[in-house]
């Protein structure tokens, strides 16, 4: 199952060319992940805080096929391409509220740590379990 949120871009998210900067898309795709751990019943500042347990990207894999531009709300589609013992590779699509036509897609791997000294560690079975619930990809 997919999760979906919504992201309404701002004028600071565009460029000199009127659309949004391409690495706010990744920003944008974070903040879908921040939702996707609140979603699940784990805010991400917990998930951080008290159980010192952190998400990094190490690897990313964009696709930018149409233009975003200010006032238009980005509604992505988040979803576990792979879990791994230490990593998990998200998948990511958004669109623009209303359209059918994919705006932007991406593949971004996080590895597991544990946020004392950023040592990798297994993904704690809680979170796997999250992760493994949504590993079914968006219907196109």
């Amino acid at each position: 199952m997919a999760f979906q949120t919504s992201i309404p871009v701002r004028f600071g998210d565009e460029d000199r060319a009127g659309v949004v900067y391409f690495p706010r898309f990744l920003h944008f795709f974070h903040c879908a992940l921040e939702d996707f751990f609140s979603f699940a019943g784990h805010p991400y500042r917990e998930v951080l805080e008290i159980d010192r347990v952190g998400w990094p990207a190490v690897h990313a894999d964009v696709d930018f096929l149409r233009p975003l531009r200010f006032g238009d709300v980005f509604e992505i589609d988040v979803w576990v391409q792979r879990v791994g013992n230490k990593s998990a590779t998200f998948g990511y699509r958004g669109r623009i509220r209303g359209e059918d036509h994919d705006v932007a897609k991406a593949a971004i791997t996080v590895a597991c740590v544990q946020l004392d000294d950023f040592r990798p560690i297994p993904i704690p079975e809680k979170y796997r379990e999250i992760l493994e619930r949504h590993t079914a990809a968006p219907a196109s």
